[in-house]
């Protein structure tokens, strides 16, 4: 039997030998290493285009892998903790798709915070699964919505004992972590998978100094985004599963959707950032929490500016909080998130996170330098200085607890009229609406249009927040249920 070591990078290591080979290439894709289309080669470098390749016998297959992706998979699993570990080639979008259809089916029930991305509700779409949602509290102050409550899964699973899952954030967009091993206890106790969506929590897994990730905590599958603070590049991904779940299904599941052209350039990206953080990990996120405990002490020394952490855990809807993200209140300036984040982009050249109508979110990690830090700071000031305004009428940040009317997947393809959009006060959604990012709907399908909803969405387009998700992209339109 081959040994291989985290130190090894499989995937990695053939494409080289592959390169070696000097392969004459009669099969896809058709830029033949990149002869066929000298511009693209040109922008991207020939040492790229030459190992965009297709599946073949030295290099595996990712819809069914047996030697290298096999491999890869086999020490990515290793260094997360997990029983085995599947690379997704469509995002953590594809992740998060793949761990909700495998474990629900049509009619089946899964318990999750309402304040879900939207990937997660598409997959109750796709497979017919019923929401049963657990409504985060808000932190009254920053207009954030916090962590599932203990207290509030125990109910819902209590209320729901035919569920089949709960899924958890891990942690937000903004940080916040819910107790995650003591639900995942709750789920077990009463016959349910424990789902975590980790698109913003890859790095937990290589620090004792940050929350407890996912696969540690006893989860049974996790949607992790390399791309996003492990540093592979954008739209790879990988799905953890523990081994009380069906290796053979899931692989299945994933089958359904995934690509049979999975690209080797993200496939190799996971295989060598899965090494890095593996080998280095450890000392790469201690470097990005100085960093981040840094900027945060220099912003809130600029004054009116607040960048929270862990100072808001409060044992229970906020278990625990990640303080490698760099979360700022900013209304306080009297400027919505999103107006600063158009400001740093459109006057200081900084492309932040997102903004939304109470905070701003820059994302550090892996990659950020010193220097970067410092000039986002000293922006900061330069906006308080120049734009602060006081006296600003500002909308309250609140939860809007949804009206949920009917399942998702029989929103989205009942029949359906188009209206113009403050005229669908009291009907039904068919279809999404969000400001994206961090995309979580405002409105997901099967929930009913409420005055409060469309007040907001309202105050967000005025404020500039991008939204996502509806048919009539300029959103005058939307479309409603005709039967409900």
């Amino acid at each position: 039997m081959k040994y291989i070591s985290q130190e090894n990078a499989p995937i990695l290591e053939a494409l080289e030998r592959m390169k070696i080979a000097r392969l004459v290439p009669f099969d896809v894709p058709g830029h033949k290493r990149g002869r066929g289309n000298p511009e693209l080669t040109k922008f991207l470098g020939e040492q790229c285009l030459s190992v965009d390749v297709n599946s073949m016998k030295m290099l595996d297959n990712l819809c069914h892998p047996v030697s290298v992706i096999k491999e890869a998979e086999e020490l990515a699993a290793e260094a997360f903790g997990a029983a085995h570990a599947f690379f997704m080639v469509g995002g953590t979008t594809s992740a998060v798709q793949a761990m909700v259809m495998s474990a629900c089916k049509q009619g089946d029930k899964i318990i999750m915070p309402r304040n879900v991305h939207r990937s997660a509700i598409n997959a109750l779409i796709l497979c017919g699964a019923v929401p049963i949602y657990v409504n985060p509290q808000m932190d009254p102050t920053l207009g954030i919505s916090l962590g599932m409550s203990v207290s509030d899964v125990e109910r819902a699973i209590k209320e729901n004992p035919d569920a089949k899952a709960v899924l958890v954030n891990n942690p937000t967009y903004y940080g916040i972590c819910s107790d995650i091993k003591s639900i995942a206890k709750l789920a077990h106790e009463h016959g349910m998978l424990l789902l975590a969506d980790e698109a913003h929590g890859s790095h937990l897994y290589f620090s004792d100094k940050l929350p407890v990730a996912a696969m540690h905590a006893g989860a049974d599958m996790a949607a992790i985004s390399m791309h996003k603070s492990g540093g592979s590049l954008t739209q790879s991904s990988i799905l953890l599963i523990g081994d009380r779940v069906s290796q053979g299904y899931v692989h299945q599941i994933i089958n359904l959707t995934q690509t049979t052209s999975a690209s080797y350039l993200l496939m190799v990206s996971l295989d060598i950032s899965r090494r890095n953080m593996a080998l280095r990990g450890k000392a790469l996120v201690d470097k990005i929490i100085a960093q981040v405990q840094y900027a945060r002490d220099e912003i809130n020394t600029i004054g009116d500016y607040y960048a929270y952490s862990s100072e808001l855990i409060n044992g229970d809807s906020i278990f625990d909080f990640d303080i490698t993200k760099l979360a700022i209140y900013t209304r306080s300036i009297g400027l919505a998130g999103v107006e600063v984040y158009d400001l740093l982009r459109d006057e200081y050249d900084i492309q932040t996170e997102f903004g939304d109508i109470a905070n701003l979110l820059a994302y550090v990690s892996v990659g950020d330098r010193e220097k970067d830090i410092e000039r986002l700071v000293s922006a900061l000031a330069e906006i308080r200085r120049n734009y602060r305004q006081t006296g600003r009428e500002m909308m309250k940040a609140e939860y809007i607890s949804p009206q949920v009317v009917c399942g998702p997947q029989e929103a989205f393809y009942g029949e359906k009229e188009s209206l113009p959009l403050y005229d669908t006060s009291g009907r039904v959604c068919s279809e999404f609406v969000m400001c994206y990012p961090p995309g979580i709907p405002i409105l997901a399908p099967g929930e009913r249009i409420t005055e409060e909803i469309l007040r907001y969405i309202r105050y967000a387009r005025k404020k500039g927040c991008q939204m996502t998700g509806p048919e009539d992209m300029e959103l005058k339109q939307l479309n409603v249920l005709t039967h409900i």
